[in-house]
């Protein structure tokens, strides 16, 4: 909206000029967001509390979990909206893929707080049945998915690309609807998943923001993708404001979120955060490198396939003390900071190998 506002006034005053620059913008829509999210954390928090919107255990997670009860949840509404007002400031509001991606954001997040309504309001731990969740993300993701087919004129948004491969590049025309809609809803399900301790979700998230931030900068720059032998997309730039303004919301909401939590994102948060990095994904054409941006949230999601694969294969076995994966560690022993910060680390890494891949090609 400043963007919108004041850019067309540059040649007026030349000061103004920095509003062109991306970088610039995306670097004040992260500080706007993590401002804002340190200024209201205490305030949305107490809000909470009030409403008597608390995390409810479900009964069978590990025993210390029990300690969580009443700590407010739903927290995911004050990372929705400082990344929404942040990114209106910052952003081209004009451009096609801030329009949609806001869309699926907040139509994510309506779908993750009617879950966190039932859990906490209704007192049913289990919240919406899952048929229903994911009907509900398959009919957005659809809608916005088809909507970035019609709105494209790159004539690049159908086909796929191939980490570590130099033009690669696999047009597979209206079969991408599908797989597009596969990634966006697995991805949002799988950093659901992950949201399990505190902070556990938050840093994986933001890190991936960061990548797929450079990525879309790169990506909407000629003299860049000519040289790494990426698709050129010139409007994916703006993206880069999203993604800066999600890791402000994000590291501004560690602050309160980092063990011993005072408040959780909730499904409102982590169904919303996952949609939109898949949909970024897509893109900016690297929908295969989330398998090693997102490796994390990954593994959580394999931990509980293996998991149920083998307790039906070997009539009643486990493969994992428990699934998701952060449980399995919980019950072996390990304390939740030491699981938080090792798994932090390992997304440090790989986010690195995704980078890598810009130049192993």
């Amino acid at each position: 909206m400043l963007y919108n506002l004041l850019y067309p006034l540059s040649s007026q005053f030349t000061f103004l000029n920095v509003f062109q620059y991306i970088t610039f913008r995306t670097m004040f829509a992260t500080l706007t967001a993590l401002i804002i999210t340190m200024l209201i954390g205490d305030i949305v928090t107490d809000m909470l509390k009030r409403w008597k919107l608390s995390q409810i255990t479900k009964g069978y997670e590990p025993k210390r979990h029990k300690a969580k009860e009443g700590t407010p949840t739903m927290g995911g509404i004050m990372i929705i909206g400082t990344t929404m007002i942040s990114t209106l400031l910052w952003a081209d509001v004009t451009n096609h893929y801030i329009i949609l991606l806001l869309i699926l954001f907040t139509g994510f997040g309506a779908v993750g707080f009617a879950d966190d309504y039932v859990k906490t309001i209704k007192r049913n731990p289990e919240g919406l049945k899952g048929r229903t969740k994911l009907v509900y993300e398959i009919i957005i993701s659809t809608i916005v998915v088809y909507l970035l087919i019609m709105l494209d004129n790159s004539g690049k948004v159908t086909s796929i690309t191939l980490p570590f491969f130099k033009n690669f590049i696999i047009d597979v025309s209206w079969f991408y609807l599908p797989f597009a809609v596969f990634v966006i809803v697995a991805c949002s399900n799988a950093v659901n998943l992950t949201d399990g301790l505190d902070g556990l979700v938050t840093v994986p998230a933001i890190t991936a923001f960061a990548v797929y931030g450079l990525f879309a900068y790169i990506m909407s720059n000629y003299t860049f993708t000519n040289y790494l032998y990426l698709p050129h997309l010139p409007q994916t730039g703006e993206l880069a404001v999203f993604c800066g303004a999600m890791f402000g919301a994000g590291l501004g909401f560690l602050w309160f979120n980092t063990f011993p939590a005072t408040i959780f994102m909730g499904d409102v948060g982590s169904l919303s955060i996952g949609g939109s990095l898949g949909l970024i994904a897509c893109m900016v054409k690297q929908e295969i490198l989330l398998v090693i941006v997102g490796g994390l949230f990954v593994m959580e999601v394999l931990s509980v396939i293996l998991q149920v694969g083998y307790f039906k294969i070997t009539h009643g076995k486990r493969l994992f003390r428990m699934a998701p994966l952060h449980h399995h560690f919980e019950l072996k022993g390990w304390s939740e900071p030491k699981i938080i910060i090792r798994f932090w680390i390992i997304t440090f890494i790989l986010a690195i190998l995704a980078i890598s891949t810009l130049k192993l090609r």
